[in-house]
């Protein structure tokens, strides 16, 4: 028997996606998820499991005998698909697996802005019982929610928000066709600044791209209603987080609600954080119990498939199959 196929993991996994990895493979955890770590584990490395860590053509280069890259989430914006790509190497991911809980997550922000959670639990905390008369907080019942992007994540968003909400739900995706975005429960739209006019609530749900990078800056800011509430739960970099600053330290937005930062982890200097009616969780949307286990498993797959010859359910670069 030969020996078995080194699989670096960058980060830790949940449990149950090592356990799949151990019974065909030897394990090799980072110590941590920086080039110095990872540089001396790969030159024996057949597979590597990634969650943040970025994956540089540099990287790729220190690892001869790589075979597959699996990325434990749904982006792979931290990963030189291109440079993978020239060397043949499969990029698998796990695009159904975080679905449900960022949906999840997204309606909690929504909620905690609208009925100012955060703001009204330090006020109950410090004595400012009074802070109940304000009437700061609104309803989400009857608003209108705008959708950017409807992938899997935004049609689950628009459809629980529906649901739970009784919400108007309109939505932009330049890549479906309108009876498409009406099937994934919103109506169309066809361009950002009309929805943004429009909505009560923006959600973002789009990868980042060229095209996405800075897609909601100064511009598409002022078009929102001063009394509307932006939630970001996709990339960090498809908000221009100076302007959004800017807006809501002005009042010319009623709040935002932020699980991504173009900076991972965030500088504490950063102006966001002393805005006004702002909810930040630390990029841990998809980070329950349940989707973690998802995306171990799911990605873990992926490496077994290609490590075994098969071909993996999701794979971001499929042309290497087709050489």
């Amino acid at each position: 028997m030969g020996k078995p196929p080194v699989v670096v993991v960058s980060e830790p996994i949940h449990e149950a996606g090592v356990r799949l990895l151990t019974e065909h493979c030897q394990v090799v955890t980072a110590s941590d998820a920086s080039p110095a770590a990872l540089l001396p584990l790969l030159p024996e490395a057949s597979g590597l499991l990634v969650r943040l860590a970025e994956v540089s053509a540099e990287l790729l280069a220190a690892a001869p005998q790589l075979r597959v890259i699996a990325r434990h989430g749904v982006g792979v914006d931290n990963i030189d698909v291109a440079a993978a790509t020239r060397r043949g190497i499969p990029v698998v991911y796990t695009p159904e697996a975080n679905a449900v809980s960022v949906a999840e997550h997204v309606l909690a922000l929504m909620t905690a802005l609208a009925k100012r959670i955060v703001e009204y639990d330090a006020a109950t905390r410090r004595g400012a019982f009074a802070v109940r008369d304000s009437l700061r907080a609104v309803d989400l019942e009857g608003k209108v929610l705008g959708v950017v992007g409807l992938g899997r994540v935004g049609t689950a968003v628009s459809r629980k928000a529906k649901a739970a909400f009784n919400m108007r739900v309109m939505g932009y995706d330049p890549f479906l066709d309108f009876s498409e975005i009406r099937s994934r429960g919103a109506e169309p739209v066809s361009d950002l600044p009309s929805l943004l006019r429009e909505a009560d609530v923006v959600t973002l749900h789009v990868p980042l791209t060229p095209q996405t990078r800075r897609l909601i800056g100064k511009g598409e800011l002022a078009a929102m209603k001063p009394t509307a509430m932006l939630v970001n739960t996709s990339r960090g970099a498809v908000i221009d987080e100076a302007a959004l600053a800017q807006a809501l330290h002005q009042g010319r937005l009623a709040g935002a609600a932020l699980d991504v930062f173009e900076r991972e982890p965030p500088d504490p200097g950063n102006p966001l954080f002393s805005a006004p009616n702002l909810v930040v969780t630390p990029h841990s949307a998809a980070l329950t119990a349940e989707c973690a286990a998802r995306m171990a498993v799911q990605a873990a797959q992926g490496i077994m498939d290609v490590l075994a010859g098969r071909r993996p359910a999701a794979v971001a670069n499929p042309e290497v199959f087709s050489t």
